[in-house]
């Protein structure tokens, strides 16, 4: 076999890893790098590959960062199937069209302000050819990828229809096995199982994202939550809430919820601001199979477990703008998560600059997106080419990361450490990767790898 990876190495996004097994070509995840503009748009326009070569595609889950520029892999050639989990094709559906729209809107803006002009890089007719090509696996299912290649989805408990893709081969009569973990979720999170534990492998592709540190206590959630709220309420401020539409906006209702039912805190009206948001929310409600036991018991006992006494969920623009005018404290939960685009921009530009309010941060934050200033408490951000003073409190919580922190990390990695010949580092920046390689080194690993971009290895 020989892996190459294209994305998501020695960085965090763009995550596109190939495989080469007796002669196949095995596209994993076909992600959209995120960043600076110019060089962004350049990586996710030009494919480093020939798109009718890759015979096989299968994705790990939903994430635009894993999945964004499928449309392009498509428009390029690629004319085979899409293996996905149903959960994570139904969440394509509308978080491939909702990236088209963003991108078309973007271009718009650009033009409009006689800035430089980056067009789309696909519309919704691509995203519609993308979506024919999706076929369905269920987890735990083996599926026959090629006539000597077998295709397993295991549940990684990181998002709705998070996969671990585990696929048997033989190579010279002997049997083998490549496991491509996506992004590992976390034990005891809310709403999802916990993740499948993998026995063995000859070859693991892993995350690293958090590899030099771990998040808050999942059992501190609800308090520090609660904590924030509270805070914010008594200074008679709003809080505002950049949120991934995908697991986190989820997550955060979810709590909101719990702490509603223990009346924890007060009674404040709250607005989901995206319409992404509330068609991954419908998404959520049609797969309670990927529930775990703890939310369906509330299910049963207190009903809807994303909605609240006083929620309101926003699609049109004009009940989005009618936000700004509020004089009440509020929550408001709006995309994008890393604040590089979305609703959230106006809510940012329009309560940042006034201390009673809270910003609060609740995922990653890759270099130099607006997220990251925030979270490094710029005194002036940039928002809409203007700069606004960063008065607001900022507060961030880790606890909500769908990703597994450092320890779970090494715990997932030394699983491997007698049966692997190589395990590979991807998905992380360089301080991350470099921090998990010698964890796992320091407890006796001695087959760990930091995957280079676009090197082929042999394995």
């Amino acid at each position: 076999m020989r892996l190459t990876s294209y994305g998501a190495a020695r960085e965090v996004t763009g995550s596109k890893h190939l495989a080469e097994i007796n002669g196949h070509r095995i596209l994993f995840d076909c992600g959209m790098f995120q960043g600076r503009r110019q060089e962004s748009d350049h990586k996710n326009r030009e494919l480093p590959f020939a798109a009718n070569t890759i015979d096989k595609m299968v994705l790990s889950h939903a994430h635009i960062d894993h999945s964004g520029v499928l449309p392009m892999l498509v428009k390029q050639g690629y004319t085979g199937p899409i293996f996905a989990t149903p959960a994570t094709r139904d969440l394509c559906s509308i978080m491939l069209a909702d990236s088209a729209h963003i991108q078309k809107r973007d271009a718009e803006w650009l033009s409009k302000k006689k800035q430089s002009y980056i067009a789309p890089l696909y519309d919704i007719d691509d995203v519609q050819n993308t979506m024919q090509r999706f076929v369905s696996i269920p987890y735990d299912l083996p599926f026959v990828l090629e006539p000597d290649v077998t295709l397993t989805f295991h549940d990684a408990g990181h998002v709705l229809g998070s996969a671990m893709c585990k696929v048997d081969y033989k190579e010279d009569g002997k049997a083998r096995r490549f496991l491509f973990g996506g992004d590992l979720g976390r034990r005891n999170m809310p709403i999802l199982r916990d993740p499948w534990e993998p026995d063995h492998a000859d070859v693991v592709i892993m995350e690293s994202t958090y590899g030099d540190r771990d998040h808050e206590a999942i059992e501190s959630m609800d308090g520090h939550l609660a904590r924030i709220v509270n805070e914010t309420y008594q200074r008679r401020g709003s809080i505002i809430i950049p949120s991934f539409a995908l697991e986190r906006s989820q997550e955060i209702v979810y709590s909101l919820k719990r702490l509603e039912v223990a009346k924890a805190i007060p009674s404040l009206p709250v607005y989901v601001d995206s319409p992404l948001t509330v068609n991954v929310t419908e998404v959520f409600r049609l797969h309670t199979d990927c529930f775990d036991r703890d939310i369906r018991d509330l299910i049963l006992e207190s009903g809807d477990p994303f909605q609240l006494e006083s929620i309101r969920y926003i699609r049109n623009v004009e009940q989005s703008k009618l936000l700004n005018k509020l004089d009440e404290p509020s929550i408001i939960i709006s995309a994008a998560g890393m604040c590089e685009h979305g609703r959230i921009l106006h809510h940012l530009k329009n309560h940042c600059g006034d201390e009673r309010n809270t910003i609060l941060i609740v995922g990653f934050q890759a270099k130099h997106t607006l997220g990251r200033r925030i979270v490094e408490r710029q005194p002036e951000i940039r928002v809409f080419g203007r700069m606004y003073p960063l008065n607001a409190h900022v507060e961030v919580m880790n606890a909500f990361s769908a990703h597994a922190g450092r320890e779970e990390l090494l715990r997932f990695g030394l699983r491997f450490k007698d049966c692997a010949e190589k395990v590979l580092l991807v998905h992380g920046e360089e301080s991350s990767m470099d921090a998990l390689k010698a964890g796992l080194e320091e407890q006796g690993m001695k087959n760990v790898f930091i995957q280079e971009p676009g090197k082929t290895i042999e394995c």
